[in-house]
């Protein structure tokens, strides 16, 4: 299993407006069909270039959903990302293998 991590630091300037965006981007990126779920998590660390950073996973249903998803529907859902907040925020992708997975129960 592949998680499909972006992790994007957001300018204050836009910061609201972005997160709001995202929160819409997330449902459309999973009508794909490509993801299992997907999670927005905010990182708790002072950045020293300012802003605030987040970071969204995706569970890829397999290795060839993720690549599917980058040969036919990855340009087109970056590119609204892109045009509307480009200059005021900094984006990287990761891909992340789970070797294992463990949840507590409680009874």
């Amino acid at each position: 299993m592949i998680i499909y991590n972006v992790t994007v630091n957001i300018e204050d300037s836009i910061h609201d407006e972005w997160l709001k965006w995202i929160k819409n981007h997330i449902p459309q990126v999973l009508a794909t069909g490509k993801f299992i779920d997907a999670r927005l998590t905010k990182v708790l660390v002072e950045e020293e270039m300012g802003g605030t950073t987040y970071a969204v996973q995706y569970k890829a249903k397999s290795r060839e959903a993720l690549d599917s998803y980058y040969k036919n529907d990855a340009d087109k859902l970056k590119q609204e990302g892109l045009l509307k907040f480009a200059d005021k925020m900094l984006a990287f992708r990761t891909e992340l293998e789970i070797i294992d997975e463990y949840s507590v129960t409680h009874h």
